[in-house]
């Protein structure tokens, strides 16, 4: 007899300052729902983990997306945008969010996001604290950076191969992770397109700045968690500290042992740090 997953797939067409996109998303499970944001270059598939962990999604609806240009979810149809340089903006991603949120009436979901996915938690709970009771920021930090050197000098250079992506990748997990999950990690970002990955870390190196604002947060609307690994080199945790220090209210974990990618790296371990955030959210909703 087959045997299948609980997650269900399709697309959802998607209107964005004026450009339609057709996204594609994954969910599973009931209840608060829990958007999944994807780091720099890879795709949704990161979170298979959380979709089928059956004490995550007896209480959550957690929906992962492929962001436009990423995984199943093409550049759209009638733009010329092979003719133009990919580059993600922070306002564009925001209004992604916001605009997915309202299309699948969503009533304050929790949001979720690793590397440029856990910047955008920091972002989204001071621009739009209204449309999340809660954002959950993996690997985050304030700023990162003079990163956008790397990006304009290196990862665009015509005699960089697109192996040198994944390579980096395996340098930012962590030496305790177990090897299957953190190859099947380093597999997903040998797949993306070559501008992808640098055209994101326009938004997570250059246009990501919350030094100036990030006191500005108001946890009382929209709360704030941090969590960071002690082996990634990119948000390291002293700067994720940084970041959950200057909120008031919000709460900083470091994941001992973990590396940039924990929701794919070592779901098992990264599991035993994110159901207390979980639980909490489910308390301050009033769930007990």
């Amino acid at each position: 007899m087959a045997r299948y997953s609980d997650i269900t797939g399709r697309y959802l067409y998607l209107d964005v300052e004026g450009i339609e996109y057709r996204v594609y998303l994954e969910e599973a499970g009931s209840g608060i729902p829990l958007v999944c944001q994807h780091t720099a270059g890879s795709d949704g598939r990161q979170y298979r983990h959380l979709l089928e962990d059956r004490d995550i999604t007896a209480r959550f609806r957690v929906i992962a997306v492929d962001l436009p240009y990423h995984g199943k979810s093409l550049p759209p149809a009638g733009k010329r945008y092979w003719e133009e340089e990919y580059k993600l903006t922070k306002r564009w991603f925001m209004t992604f969010w916001v605009r997915l949120v309202e299309a699948l009436e969503l009533d304050q979901p929790v949001f979720i996001g690793c590397s440029m996915g856990g910047h955008l938690a920091g972002d989204l709970a001071l621009d739009h604290a209204d449309h999340f009771r809660a954002c959950i920021g993996l690997e985050a930090s304030m700023w990162s950076g003079d990163f956008d050197r790397v990006w304009k000098q290196w990862w665009r250079h015509p005699r960089l191969s697109n192996d040198a992506k994944p390579a980096m990748m395996l340098s930012l997990c962590s030496p305790h992770a177990p090897e299957e999950n953190v190859r099947e990690t380093v597999w997903t970002y040998s797949q993306g397109a070559p501008p992808v990955f640098s055209g994101d870390l326009n938004y997570y190196g250059a246009e990501h700045d919350l030094r100036e604002t990030a006191h500005l947060i108001d946890t009382s609307k929209c709360m704030l968690y941090v969590l960071s690994g002690d082996y990634d080199w990119s948000a390291y945790p002293e700067a994720s500290r940084a970041l959950a220090d200057a909120v008031e209210g919000a709460q900083y974990t470091l994941m001992e042992g973990m590396g940039h990618f924990p929701m794919s790296e070592d779901p098992a371990q990264f599991k035993t740090y994110l159901m207390p955030v979980l639980d909490d959210i489910v308390r301050r909703s009033g769930g007990g």
